[in-house]
């Protein structure tokens, strides 16, 4: 059994008390086109749906109780509709975006926040991504862009570089290097250090920096949150390797632990952003995708 979406929408409107003749003219089709569809209707449901009273037609019996499954039908179908084009139309999606715990506090807000001056309807669902996962959240296809400072090995995952962010030392407020503004870390090779677990992409780059400083550092305490490294620094609990928000050198404050530019060759990471090369993007997270990578950073 094959019945037409317009045959359906037609019916509705008739035994709503349109008349076939209105009908014709808001779907902008001829009289006898809606006649023949709705007498094809009636031969696919096998009953009379509808007979003529005066100049209208009125349901019959069973014209009234297919009416109300096709009024449910045809609102499901049109919620269904319009759910699709919440995806497809770019000023209307949602888009799901991944990101590190590190580039959360304000490189993520900064892209949203300005996407959404010119695209106020777009939605966002977050979600945060762990540094120390070997292949890239996207790859699985729940999540459209990520942003990350890990290159994805997977090689139907594409990850483009959107800035350099230089990595600064921590240091507690009270620190005998607490004043200056850059170090090598030579400087402080028999310091006690607070570092992310071995597993992740800025603990790897921190014992590179500091085997080509030439010492092993020697770890205090580790953790899986920079929040938290950062927050142990601040306690005097040792010093940290962390990445600054942005590319300038912050500002300090009493609250906040110092942190001090470091010299050595090769003490930045490049963060970029990764999407799939296996799917296309909806229109909306496509559009975002092309607001990042066009931006000035």
């Amino acid at each position: 059994m094959v019945v037409d979406t317009d045959a359906l929408r037609w019916f509705q409107q008739v035994a709503d008390g349109v008349t076939v003749t209105e009908v014709a003219d808001i779907e902008r089709v001829s009289q006898p086109g809606v006649s023949r569809a709705l007498a094809r209707l009636e031969h696919e449901v096998g009953a009379p749906l509808l007979h003529k009273s005066g100049r209208l037609l009125r349901p019959t019996a069973a014209g009234n109780a297919f009416k109300r499954h096709v009024d449910t039908c045809l609102h499901a179908l049109d919620d269904g509709l319009a759910a699709v084009n919440e995806l497809v139309d770019p000023e209307t999606g949602t888009i799901t975006v991944a990101f590190q715990l590190s580039l959360g506090t304000w490189l993520v807000p900064a892209m949203i926040s300005q996407f959404r001056e010119d695209h106020p309807q777009v939605r966002f669902r977050l979600e945060q991504s762990d540094d120390a996962l070997g292949s890239s959240l996207v790859s699985g296809g729940r999540i459209d862009l990520e942003f990350t400072a890990r290159r994805p090995r997977n090689p139907a995952v594409h990850w483009e570089r959107l800035l350099t962010q230089p990595l600064f030392l921590a240091v507690p407020a009270g620190h005998r290097l607490a004043g200056q503004h850059e170090v090598h870390l030579a400087e402080v090779a028999d310091e006690d250090f607070v570092m992310l677990r071995q597993t992740w992409a800025l603990r790897v780059l921190s014992d590179e920096l500091c085997a080509a400083a030439g010492f092993v550092p020697r770890v205090a305490f580790e953790g899986d949150d920079l929040p938290v490294i950062r927050g142990f620094v601040a306690a005097g609990l040792g010093v940290a390797i962390v990445p600054a928000a942005g590319s300038a050198l912050p500002s300090t404050s009493p609250r906040s632990e110092p942190l001090l530019r470091i010299l050595d060759e090769g003490a930045h990471r490049q963060v970029g952003l990764a999407w799939s090369e296996e799917r296309r993007l909806q229109p909306s997270a496509e559009l975002f995708r092309q607001h990042v990578l066009g931006r000035d950073h």
